[in-house]
């Protein structure tokens, strides 16, 4: 029964009542967007590796050091210096005149002709008479003579001593000795490279010895000839195709030929091809100087490469080698959303900007480092504040996950700008019945 308040106004008819219940109806779906928007489904909330450390709060052990700051090792401490006169030992070959002993005097003297087409010497005259492994050379009538380590001149003192004043084969001042070098003494040695493959007939034109394993851009493998004073690891990347190229480490491993099973580390030499200037290097002449059965290894960078996730896609991106490359320039490499919305612009899709007033930028970004001891840390940067400064744009390392992903706020305002279009909205709310005006149609 109506009170008196109530008896003077119209009783609520179900055309005045429409208006309302459809108000009501449009606030329980924003109310229902809402609810689904903050559900499991959003991965801007399920993002497991969210909780990351922010930049500015993590030690200097954690960064990696630039690149940019290393420099070319100048080549020349890659050679030995220069050795002086030449010192025999085992191995060498010389040819000898030695009258009485291995010639005649009045005699024609035998002439040999160095099978070496890089010699400087085309011909010798003499007998051949190789050094003996102990370093000694046998002549007939006469006692071993030690030649290790000796110039020519030096040992054919010894030959006319022991002729003149030892075995009195021959009068001071008759004797005839001439000591040459019909061929020295070479180094075999190993190296395998894994950046580039050579053609074997380059080193065939060179007289060397070129054993090429596998057919493709991994697997070559060398063996060359050194002689003394060119055993060095410069002679060695010369006649195999130069330094490391960039799909190879900017090092070279050296492993010497004595190699001992109860110590692998020794004999272990890392010679490396670029340094920061303020460190000093770390390897000497005796360590770029080449022995025989040494193994010259250069090895791929098959393993300096980064990963994404999240907006960016998965992918597997190599590094670059001799510059930084930066979290901004890693997301530029592969093309990842930038200042833009989120919007992917590619060679299929003709327009340059978004439908509507566009998405929020993705500024989450994680950088998942593996540490030295296999422990890892969740490195929290913010896309937009590395734009403004250089340290929270850290370097990528080796082996890093750089996941973009849109931060809570980002998503929902990116999901309200893609389901509710300003001109849908807007035709919603100038409808009649969301204003609560009732039309009546006149026959």
């Amino acid at each position: 029964m109506p009170t008196g308040a109530d008896r003077g106004r119209p009783t609520p008819t179900d055309a005045d009542r429409e208006p309302n219940m459809s108000r009501n109806a449009i606030l329980r779906l924003l109310a229902l967007a809402l609810a689904v928007s903050g559900s499991g489904g959003c991965a801007a909330l399920t993002n497991p590796v969210a909780d990351g450390i922010p930049v500015r709060r993590l030690p200097e052990e954690v960064f990696a050091k630039p690149r940019s700051e290393l420099q070319e090792v100048p080549l020349n401490l890659l050679r030995i210096s220069d050795p002086g006169e030449y010192k025999l030992d085992k191995g060498d070959l010389l040819a000898i005149v030695a009258d009485e002993v291995l010639t005649k005097d009045g005699q024609p003297v035998p002439v040999q002709f160095n099978p070496n087409p890089n010699a400087t010497k085309v011909a010798v005259q003499g007998v051949p008479v190789p050094v003996q492994d102990d370093g000694t050379i046998l002549l007939p009538l006469l006692d071993p003579i030690d030649v290790r380590g000796k110039t020519l001149v030096e040992v054919r003192n010894l030959i006319v001593d022991q002729m003149v004043n030892v075995k009195q084969i021959v009068v001071k001042g008759k004797e005839r000795v001439l000591v040459d070098l019909l061929q020295p003494r070479r180094y075999r040695v190993i190296v395998v490279r894994e950046d580039a493959i050579q053609d074997a007939s380059t080193f065939a034109n060179l007289g060397l010895t070129a054993a090429v394993i596998g057919g493709s851009k991994r697997g070559s493998a060398y063996s060359l000839l050194l002689e003394p004073g060119r055993n060095d690891l410069l002679q060695a990347l010369t006649q195999t195709g130069g330094p490391p190229g960039l799909d190879a480490k900017n090092e070279v491993v050296i492993r010497r030929g004595k190699y001992d099973p109860s110590d692998p580390a020794k004999g272990y030499v890392r010679i490396p091809l670029r340094a920061r200037p303020n460190e000093p290097l770390t390897f000497t002449e005796a360590d770029i100087t080449l022995e025989d059965g040494d193994t010259v290894f250069i090895e791929a960078r098959d393993t300096e490469v980064y990963y994404t996730a999240g907006l960016l896609g998965a992918a597997q991106v190599p590094l670059p080698r001799d510059y930084d490359l930066r979290v901004i320039e890693a997301i530029s490499q592969v093309r990842g959303p930038l200042i833009n919305g989120s919007f992917s612009q590619n060679a299929f899709v003709a327009s340059a900007v978004n439908v509507g007033i566009g998405n929020p930028n993705p500024s989450l970004v994680t950088v998942v480092r593996r540490l030295p001891n296999n422990q890892q840390v969740r490195i929290r940067v913010d896309l937009n504040e590395a734009f403004r400064d250089l340290r929270e744009n850290i370097i990528i390392m080796p082996g890093d996950i750089i996941v973009l992903q849109e931060r809570p706020g980002e998503a929902l305002a990116r999901y309200f700008t893609q389901t509710f279009r300003l001109n849908t909205t807007w035709e919603a709310i100038r409808s009649p019945r969301f204003l609560g005006i009732t039309t009546t149609n006149n026959p």
